[in-house]
């Protein structure tokens, strides 16, 4: 069932987005009945340790699950000023979405956030991440996708980052806070490849479609309760980023 919805997910996901009533109807209908359909977030303690803002912009790679609602949610972080859809994991050759999705490049769907650190640090991205974003005990998979481009991946792109995410994870699992074992890995060294046009800003440009309704705009409702000094309500998009820059 969940690679019938992974691979409904790859032959969607062109330049055109369109579905009949009925296949809606019978995507939406699975969708719900899938682990992922509007998941609660959990609210976590922040993290004890966190890295010194270092320049007016910093970076953090993240990779958890289908990257259309982890770009979707820090697009609505306040002190976010872009997050890109991309892969990270793998080779260039390899980072196109057709081949990611064999499972067999290295590569996971992942986001490449940029944010102000005098507005929000590195720990409090990897907070949110880790409350709202995805659920980070799911091994090589997140809700109804599975294999390893959907894992739960910190990219970190210095020592220091690497330091403060695995700190976090050890706080998190010592405190219990989630049912299971944190499964995310810390994979440092790793390129960032932005991914094709059609992917960026998905979740704003298609709200009704039923993936996204069903596993991804829940998340940014959880944002919204869990996070409201930092949730911004028009998102950060990649073409206005681009504008702006």
């Amino acid at each position: 069932m969940t690679r019938e919805l992974s691979k409904a997910k790859r032959v969607a996901a062109g330049p055109v987005f369109w579905l009949s009533a009925a296949a809606a109807a019978a995507f939406g209908a699975w969708a719900l009945a899938t682990p992922s359909a509007a998941e609660e977030g959990i609210k976590i303690p922040a993290p004890v340790l966190d890295a010194p803002a270092q320049g007016n912009s910093e970076v953090a790679v993240l990779a958890g699950g289908c990257f259309w609602g982890v770009q979707g949610v820090f697009q609505h972080v306040e002190g976010v000023t872009n997050a890109v859809s991309g892969y990270a994991g793998g080779d260039k050759q390899t980072a196109q979405y057709n081949v990611v999705g064999s499972g067999a490049t290295g590569h996971a769907e992942a986001v490449k956030v940029t944010f102000d650190p005098s507005k929000i640090s590195y720990g409090r991205i990897l907070q949110v991440y880790f409350s709202v974003a995805h659920d980070p005990t799911q091994l090589n998979r997140q809700g109804p996708d599975t294999g390893t481009q959907y894992r739960s991946t910190i990219f970190p792109t210095d020592a220091e980052q690497a330091r403060v995410a695995k700190a976090y994870v050890a706080q998190l699992d010592k405190a219990k806070v989630f049912d299971a074992a944190i499964a995310t890995t810390i994979e440092p060294g790793r390129a960032f490849y932005k991914a094709e046009d059609y992917h960026q800003d998905f979740l704003t440009l298609n709200p009704t479609y039923p993936y996204i309704v069903y596993n991804d705009l829940p998340k940014i409702e959880n944002l919204k309760r869990l996070f409201p000094d930092r949730y911004r309500n028009d998102p950060m998009l990649v073409s206005e980023a681009k504008a702006s820059n």
